[in-house]
C-alpha cells in the first residue's frame, strides 16, 4: 500500500486530484470526539461547512445536536471536548459537527471512494477497514497545523503501519502525539481557564484502539455524513 501524508492546504493546490481513498486523520480533538459520541450511541454526525450552517441544521432538526472547536461559541452544544461529552445524552442522535481542522480536512476529499475519519482510539479498527479493503494507495490527510501536525501524523503513521507490518506498538507514536504542540495547546488553554477545554481531554485523546469500529462518511441528502463501520 502507497501512503501519502498531506495537508489541506497540498489537497487545495492539486483540486482535481481527489484521493480515491482517503483517511483524514484530527486526533485533539473532533475525531476523538466522533469516535466517543458514536460510542455512546449517537447514530450520525453531519459535518458542517460554517459554523452559520450547523446552527442552522440544529434549528432546522429538533433534537439535533451541535459541536464546534474553539471558545464556547452560544447555541453549540459541545466545544469539541471529549471529556464534556461524557455529561450529553448523544444516544440515537444526529450530531452536527464544525472544526477547523477535522471537518474542514473530511470535506476537502468528500469525492473519495473511501473516506474514513480517524484519530489513536479508532486507529486500530480503521487499519483494519484498510487491510479489508487492500487499496493500492493511502492518502492520509493530517488536518492540524496546516498539514504539521505532529499527533496527526503519527497516527497516520501508526495505522500505516498496522496495515503494512501488522501489529505496531503504539508508544512511540503516542509520545510523539504527547509532545505535539496540539497537546501544549490544550495545556495552555486549562492553564488559561478555557471552557471549552477539559483537563482529561489530551489523555482521552491519547488512548489508543480504545473502539472496535472505524469511521466512514459519505454523502447523504446534500451532506457528508460520517457513520461507525464495523472494522470486521
Amino acid at each position: 500500500m502507497r501512503c501519502t501524508y498531506t495537508g489541506v492546504p497540498g489537497l487545495s493546490s492539486n483540486p482535481g486530484a481527489t484521493p480515491e481513498v482517503a483517511v483524514v486523520v484530527d486526533v485533539m480533538r473532533a475525531f476523538t470526539v466522533a469516535a466517543w459520541a458514536f460510542s455512546r450511541g449517537a447514530e450520525r454526525i453531519v459535518f458542517a461547512e460554517t459554523l452559520d450552517e450547523a446552527l442552522e441544521l440544529k434549528a432546522r432538526h429538533p433534537g439535533w445536536l451541535a459541536f464546534q472547536d474553539g471558545p464556547v461559541v452560544p447555541g453549540f452544544d459541545l466545544a469539541n471536548s471529549p471529556a464534556q461529552l461524557r455529561s450529553l445524552d448523544v444516544a440515537g442522535r444526529t450530531v452536527v459537527q464544525k472544526t477547523t481542522a477535522g471537518t474542514t480536512g473530511a470535506l476537502a476529499v468528500a469525492g473519495a471512494r473511501l473516506l474514513l475519519c480517524a484519530s489513536f482510539v479508532v486507529a486500530g479498527a480503521t487499519a483494519a477497514v484498510l487491510r479489508r479493503e487492500r487499496p493500492s494507495a493511502v492518502t492520509f490527510v493530517v488536518t492540524g497545523d496546516g498539514g504539521r501536525a505532529e499527533e496527526d501524523l503519527a497516527c497516520a503513521e501508526y495505522i500505516a503501519g498496522l496495515v503494512s507490518d501488522g501489529p505496531v506498538a503504539p508508544g512511540p507514536f503516542v509520545e510523539r502525539a504527547r509532545n505535539s504542540g496540539g497537546a501544549a495547546r490544550l495545556a495552555e488553554g486549562l492553564r488559561l481557564g478555557w471552557e471549552g477545554v477539559h483537563p482529561e481531554d489530551v489523555p482521552l485523546c491519547l488512548e489508543t484502539d480504545t473502539f472496535p469500529f472505524a469511521m466512514a462518511a459519505g454523502r447523504e441528502g446534500g451532506h457528508l455524513v460520517l457513520r461507525p463501520v464495523d472494522a470486521g
